[in-house]
């Protein structure tokens, strides 16, 4: 068979080219949204990378050309910074040096959880019974056993005069944080009713 001309074969291949792709038109006309899309997320992610790996790269730059200095803020104090303190039991240093202001440690922040008083613990047949001084509405919860959540759960059912004595007696006794900003909270939201 003889050989037709290139021009007649490129065109006749041209042609077959355009059939098939025309028959493949509808799946490809599907697909293409995606398509789009994929390549759109892929130079996006690309153009991440590439921005990351520079910063990087000027941050080693910077670092090279700039040492770190190994300073710590004059604010900042560590447990491993306190000098030690023998406590006179004969094993050595073993309690941290507290700071000390005005002559007594401060009991504020990291260290208060260690500073107070111990706790004495009622051996009374009734450990939850209030003092004699408390409000009805203690006895009535039996408050003093309650925590956050148990208290929080009660309170939508207490009136005012309840809640604003529940918060004087927790601020004349223990003073918890998180209780009297509850009960203060629920007053106001109550009050505003």
């Amino acid at each position: 068979m003889a050989t037709a001309p290139y021009g007649v074969r490129l065109l006749v291949g041209a042609a077959a080219t355009a059939i098939e792709e025309t028959r493949k038109l509808p799946q490809t006309i599907l697909m293409y949204p995606m398509t789009v899309v994929s390549q759109i997320a892929q130079l996006v992610m690309k153009v991440q990378q590439d921005v990351a790996d520079l910063v990087i790269k000027g941050d080693e730059t910077l670092e090279a050309m700039f040492p770190p200095k190994d300073e710590q803020p004059e604010w900042a104090t560590f447990d491993e910074d306190l000098d030690p303190v023998d406590d006179g039991d004969g094993a050595g240093a073993d309690v941290l040096d507290l700071p000390v202001r005005d002559g007594e440690r401060l009991t504020e922040g990291r260290y208060a959880l260690f500073s107070g008083e111990p706790e004495t613990v009622n051996t009374a047949p009734s450990a939850s019974t209030p003092p004699p001084t408390a409000p009805e509405i203690v006895a009535e919860l039996d408050y003093e056993s309650l925590t956050l959540a148990q208290l929080r759960a009660r309170l939508t059912s207490l009136r005012v005069p309840d809640l604003e004595a529940l918060l004087a007696y927790e601020e004349a006794n223990k003073a918890r944080a998180p209780f009297q900003t509850l009960l203060a909270n629920r007053i106001t939201r109550a009050s505003a009713k």
